[in-house]
């Protein structure tokens, strides 16, 4: 995918892949910014020693949520920039599975599939995106989401053919 596009242009990429982010790791430092941020402390998340002995994952394992989180910076990583936009906006989530556990130090990446754009009112662009979250050398995905995102813009620069 290219770095920039046209508001124009965005339409044309219904049905394909988008962008695949570079691999982030979920190390413990960042697993346990999470939970100080979160008040989620529950012991599979910051307490390698007991996670390994009483839970089935061998150690620590990220948060869901964090995961989750971690497709902001994916989208900047990897989707093309739009052109005309002013500011991006995430709408929310038809659907979220958690498939996965990321265990602590495993690395992750995102693939983006653009299932859908239309546009609303004068200045603005909803996109759906079907997401998966991978973890490397693993099989099944960390989770698979549908994320609605609207790419606001002014409504002068709205094509003309939509």
């Amino acid at each position: 995918m290219g770095t920039e596009i046209s508001l124009s242009d965005v339409r044309g990429l219904i049905g394909m892949e988008t962008g695949l982010s570079d691999w982030i790791t979920v190390d413990q430092t960042m697993i346990d910014a999470f939970a100080g941020a979160t008040d989620d402390h529950q012991f599979i998340h910051v307490d390698p020693e007991r996670a390994a002995a009483e839970s089935p994952f061998g150690g620590t394992i990220a948060h869901g949520f964090l995961t989750l989180s971690l497709l902001s910076a994916m989208n900047y990583n990897c989707l093309p920039k739009v052109r005309e936009q002013t500011m991006g906006i995430n709408y929310g989530f038809d659907r979220v599975r958690f498939m996965t556990p990321v265990k602590s130090g495993a690395r992750v990446r995102g693939r983006f599939l653009l299932s859908d754009a239309r546009f609303r009112g004068g200045g603005m662009l909803m996109t759906t995106y079907d997401v998966t979250i991978e973890i490397e050398n693993e099989k099944k995905p960390a989770l698979t989401a549908k994320w609605i995102t609207i790419i606001q813009f002014d409504p002068k620069d709205r094509p003309e053919d939509v």
